[in-house]
């Protein structure tokens, strides 16, 4: 029998550890929006030699078959952190775009009800990614919300593995 857990959109944690990294975990991160992989649709049009109605003329078919495979790209946020890794890499992209394609892995983390530990949930890897967008939050000394970081990741392919 197939194992099935449901997977809770709250109460948990993403971490983004990339190829290379000196770091273990490069990044922790509370929302990620943008996981999408679509695969085009080719539509042939043959005609048979099937006679089509009273005319002389052939049966149309329409078959569909797949085309290319098209990933967009991830949106990761969080509280902003002393870390600028990925402010360095997104400079770095900037600098030497070439050089800056990395794989990396995001990991879901369910943060258990009592705390003393997390599990882990899915895990995906992407490939070939760099950062395309760096944002912070409006910064405001009179505001009572957290700062906001955020970084647009493009990538050219992801998949889920076995957590």
């Amino acid at each position: 029998m197939a194992e099935f857990e449901v997977l809770p959109s709250n109460r948990f944690i993403l971490e983004l550890s990339l190829d290379n990294s000196s770091q273990k975990v490069d990044g922790t991160f509370l929302e990620c929006q943008g996981f999408q992989r679509t695969q085009e649709v080719i539509e042939i049009c043959e005609v048979t030699s099937n006679k089509f109605g009273a005319s002389n003329k052939g049966l149309p078919v329409r078959t569909k078959i797949p085309g290319n495979v098209k990933s967009g790209n991830i949106t990761l946020r969080r509280c902003m952190s002393s870390s600028i890794v990925l402010w360095d890499w997104f400079q770095a992209s900037h600098d030497d775009w070439g050089k800056q394609r990395r794989n990396l892995s995001l990991t879901i983390f369910h943060q258990k009800a009592n705390f003393h530990g997390k599990s882990k949930l899915a895990r995906f890897e992407l490939t070939g990614a760099w950062p395309t967008n760096y944002k912070l939050a409006d910064v405001s000394a009179f505001g009572s919300m957290l700062e906001v970081e955020e970084a647009e990741i493009a990538f050219e392919d992801f998949r889920r593995v076995k957590s």
